[in-house]
């Protein structure tokens, strides 16, 4: 068996199966305390389905991280507990500013107030972008304070809008968390970073065990509090696994690029870039006539593929130019969609 494979099994299986028992307690709560979503709307979902079944994935993963802390493995890094903190913590931020939207419905602006908040725990703690491999030279380069600092930032919130978005059908974004976590806990397992793959593996579980309450037809819907949570953990587990940027940029590439479009679009129309509507990629593809499992298995072949070159590809410039084929496949095929449709439903 590899190298603390019992524990690492421990952790996995701790962690999923907390929030397999969890999941359904918390979508009780979720009707007893009103906190659900209504049949209909963007989800096109039917019946009535708790808000708040992310909080089983969230203390699944904290279940898991609490028995990793007990199994303690030991780091040679003297940096690695002020990182593991401050993961915990604006992860606690992100879940708690999330079930504050999920009863109230923040407006956009106090929503990304949050998310700049828990970018900022993220930099307090040292989960920073500070250096990257150069995609042509390969050359490693370290940025300064004053760029390193708002690009961190920029990064942190970014991911965390791009996963809440992502969020539109049922078992996608968890989905993907769970394929980014395994390859994440692959990398840090081959790169020697034997302490902290006990966090990918936490994340792993929990969204295995949440993921089987939420494939179509979900019983139970991230929310707000799990997806603003599952943004932060993704974005800073990207920046503590040895700043493997490129690599979440590939298994993200397709839901990033579809934000990054979104936006554009949205401004396009004379729309508010942050106002929810139906222009996402996943649910063009739902209107074009495929249905939710179809959809959701074609983002998660996508995202394993694109893991799978993340670990297999070496050279920097491979993976530039894998990154960048994979962001044009979704462009054109978002062009195509739009085109398609005659106006946007809002």
């Amino acid at each position: 068996m590899p190298r603390y494979g019992l524990k690492y099994l421990l952790i996995l299986l701790t962690g999923g199966t907390i929030a397999f028992l969890i999941t359904p307690l918390m979508s009780k709560l979720g009707h007893r305390l009103d906190m659900v979503t209504l049949p209909g709307g963007r989800r096109q979902h039917s019946g009535v389905i708790s808000r708040i079944g992310g909080v089983g994935l969230v203390l699944g993963f904290y279940g898991a991280l609490g028995v990793a802390l007990l199994i303690a493995i030991p780091s040679a890094d003297p940096n690695e507990i002020r990182r593991l903190w401050a993961l915990v913590f604006g992860g606690v931020l992100m879940c708690l500013f999330g079930l504050l939207d999920d009863r109230y419905e923040l407006p956009a602006g106090a929503q990304h107030i949050g998310y700049l908040a828990a970018a900022a725990v993220a930099v307090a703690g040292l989960i920073i972008l500070e250096r990257f491999n150069h995609p042509f030279t390969g050359e490693i380069i370290v940025l300064p304070l004053l760029l390193y600092v708002p690009l961190t930032l920029f990064w942190m919130s970014g991911m965390i809008v791009t996963v809440n978005w992502l969020d539109g059908l049922d078992g996608l974004a968890s989905g993907v968390s769970a394929i980014l976590a395994l390859v994440l806990g692959i990398h840090m397992f081959r790169s020697e970073q034997y302490s902290v793959v006990p966090q990918a593996l936490a994340l792993l579980g929990a969204s295995l065990g949440f993921l089987y309450h939420n494939v179509a037809p979900a019983r139970a819907f991230l929310g707000s509090n799990g997806a603003f949570f599952l943004g932060y953990i993704m974005g800073a587990m990207g920046l503590i696994a040895g700043g493997r940027v490129a690599t979440v940029l590939l298994v993200m590439g397709i839901p990033i690029v579809d934000v990054a479009w979104t936006i554009l679009d949205r401004w396009r129309h004379g729309v508010s870039p942050f106002r929810g509507d139906r222009r996402h990629l996943h649910f063009r593809l739902q209107d074009a006539g495929l249905s939710t499992r179809t959809i959701v298995s074609i983002y998660w072949g996508f995202c394993g593929i694109a893991g799978i070159l993340a670990l297999a590809l070496t050279s920097p410039l491979a993976k530039f130019v894998a990154l960048t084929l994979l962001c044009s496949v979704t462009l054109l095929l978002l062009l195509h969609l739009s085109r398609d449709s005659q106006s946007p439903r809002r």
